[in-house]
């Protein structure tokens, strides 16, 4: 019972490290809203890239809402990756309609690929912009959201902008389960770090990630990461050690997504991401990580409610209240709605739910499932490897840009 006692102190204790770390990232982290709106005489390309599997749902009102966006010089190249829902009649009908849109239809998918890695790929080979932007097809902007980017970009000499965008509520299950993923992704999107230009971390967003094209061609591109399910997150760290100068801001009020419908669609989306990010494969790691996890996040409770000395009450007491502070604020921050992230401790059970069922699938399965595709765990590691040479080689070398803007 006494070391019992003892864990729990210390995971109550260190809590007081994650809400200041998550403190500090919220107050370094920048609004896109808040950059003004340049006034230029030219303005480059850019190629706002989006791949789309099965996404006949989403992508049509998404893409208008792109291309009402206003920036002068935009093109928007959509990559139809096998698609059976009727997206490919969509992607065709969309172009038709505008001049700006280019298609791109992709019928295989090599082996060694992941299916949005390729089709990323196809999308940046047919790109002819200055600047490359990655969003998913059911991203939504508002007006003016590229130019302040691109803006920003040229003004402060920044290669690369990740942007995190509003992740709309949908239910009150599901919005206290992606209450633990927000603050989760708060505390890992380090701003200070991504910002240093001589700090090997960096950012990406599916969402809304704007690469300078120049900056992406100093690098080996997707082949590098062709086997990363978090394609986002590799791109940013790809290019931060090609020596691309990175910058992270919030995107609420310019950028939104809806992350999942419901709650079964989040327990279905997110099996790549538990065993092939979190879990690294392994289903040991998978289920060892959720319940490290699950026991530190639900530590201020049982400090209160087990029986104990006066100490480890008043010690689950601090970090309850730091717990859901962190919560709160990382919600708030995103502008979503704050009873769900009263909730954080369901939806902590949620969430690593999720980790242990995908921990379980990825072993029933030997691999991981992705648009169709069944990628073996020793193809995914072998991957990695190739990836972490390629790294190591682009550090060696690695020369900021310091273009004028």
């Amino acid at each position: 019972m006494l070391a019992l006692q003892l864990l729990l102190t210390l995971l109550c204790l260190a809590w007081l490290g994650v809400a200041g770390a998550l403190f500090a990232n919220l107050r370094r982290t920048r609004q896109l809203l808040d950059v003004p709106l340049d006034e230029r005489d030219h303005w480059p390309r850019v190629s706002l890239i989006v791949p789309a599997r099965d996404e006949a749902a989403t992508l049509e009102a998404a893409t208008l809402r792109k291309l009402a966006d206003g920036y002068p010089d935009l093109e928007l190249v959509l990559v139809d990756d096998r698609s059976t829902d009727g997206t490919s009649e969509l992607v065709d009908r969309l172009a038709d309609a505008d001049p700006r849109v280019r298609t791109v239809h992709l019928n295989r998918l090599p082996d060694g690929w992941l299916g949005k890695l390729h089709a990323l790929d196809q999308g940046v080979r047919a790109a002819t912009g200055e600047w490359l932007l990655f969003s998913d097809a059911d991203v939504h902007f508002e007006p003016d959201t590229v130019r302040r980017a691109v803006g920003f970009c040229l003004r402060e000499r920044r290669d690369v902008l990740a942007m995190l965008p509003h992740i709309r509520p949908v239910s009150l299950l599901l919005d206290a389960a992606l209450a633990i993923f927000l603050r989760l992704v708060v505390l890992g999107y380090r701003t200070a770090a991504v910002e240093d230009d001589e700090h090997p971390y960096g950012a990406g967003s599916g969402s809304f990630t704007l690469v300078r094209r120049r900056a992406y061609d100093r690098t080996p591109g997707f082949r590098a990461i062709r086997m990363e399910v978090a394609d986002d997150l590799n791109l940013g760290l790809l290019l931060k050690a090609a020596g691309a100068r990175c910058a992270l801001l919030d995107g609420v009020g310019s950028a939104s997504v809806e992350f999942y419908p419901s709650l079964g669609a989040l327990f279905r989306g997110a099996e790549k991401n538990g065993f092939a990010v979190m879990g690294r494969c392994s289903v040991l790691l998978t289920w060892l990580g959720a319940l490290g996890l699950l026991l530190f996040e639900l530590a201020p409770l049982l400090a209160l409610l087990l029986p104990g000395p006066g100490w480890l009450r008043v010690t689950g007491g601090i970090a309850l209240l730091l717990a859901t502070a962190a919560t709160l604020a990382a919600t708030r921050w995103n502008d979503r709605p704050l009873l769900p992230a009263l909730l954080w401790p369901v939806g902590s059970v949620l969430f690593c739910a999720v980790m242990f069922r995908a921990g379980w699938i990825g072993w029933r399965l030997g691999g991981l499932r992705w648009r169709d595709t069944l990628h073996s765990t020793a193809e995914l590691r072998a991957a990695a490897r190739e990836k972490a040479e390629a790294f190591r080689v682009l550090r060696a070398r690695r020369r900021p840009d310091r273009d004028p803007p």
